[in-house]
């Protein structure tokens, strides 16, 4: 599919040509590598803050795991009468 854009600023083409030499690409390479990126962009970030919500949920329950585990080992000892952790 085709997009033409009209009445870009001769300084920002400018600007975008020199972005795309550095990168050893066409402008238009360029342009459409960009766009895609932008329309992908919001999926993306939305994609991440899941996988941080559900890994900070994860870390909080191995800390409570851990905690449970600490406590059945002093249960534990408390009832071999034991004075060494297990």
């Amino acid at each position: 599919m085709e997009i033409k854009v009209r009445n870009v600023d001769p300084i920002a083409v400018k600007k975008i040509d020199e972005l795309a030499k550095e990168k050893g690409i066409s402008r238009q390479e360029f342009l459409k590598g960009q766009l895609e990126t932008l329309a992908f962009f919001r999926e993306q970030t939305n994609r991440e803050l899941q996988l941080e919500n559900m890994l900070e949920k994860v870390l909080q329950m191995m800390g409570q795991c851990s905690n449970t585990m600490d406590n059945m080992n002093e249960i534990m000892q408390e009832l071999m009468g034991g004075d060494e952790p297990l």
